[in-house]
């Protein structure tokens, strides 16, 4: 089973250096996941201040800079893991370094069979 494992953080909370062993344990967790076979995609995402957010409503488009929430944390980065069960893939959330500073949310993919791969 597929889960998105959605990394949301501070962007503040971050030195740059650490934001630097971050990324480089990350990458390391990456390269084990890709060894078994678990890992489908990952990406961390550029800052909050690059978003465009988008609505549509009554056919109108409405188009914002940044994000469409105002919170404390953003989306940071993303995992997709290809393993059996759940606990399977909050152990791997566990090992993502931005759980240390903020929140992986775990989401199973809904798989639909009509979509391109």
């Amino acid at each position: 089973m597929k889960y998105m494992l959605l990394i949301y953080a501070d962007e503040q909370a971050w030195t740059e250096s650490e934001r630097q062993m971050c990324y480089g344990e990350s990458t390391e967790l990456a390269h084990q996941l890709k060894n078994k076979g678990q890992l489908v995609a990952t990406s961390p995402l550029q800052s909050v201040t690059t978003a465009t957010s988008l609505q549509v409503r009554g056919g109108k488009r409405t188009i914002h800079d940044g994000p469409f929430a105002e919170t404390r944390e953003q989306l940071g980065g993303f995992f997709i893991v290809d393993v059996s069960n759940l606990d399977e893939a909050i152990a791997i959330a566990g090992r993502i370094p931005g759980a240390r500073k903020g929140t992986v949310e775990i989401r199973p993919v809904l798989e639909l069979s009509n979509l391109p791969i």
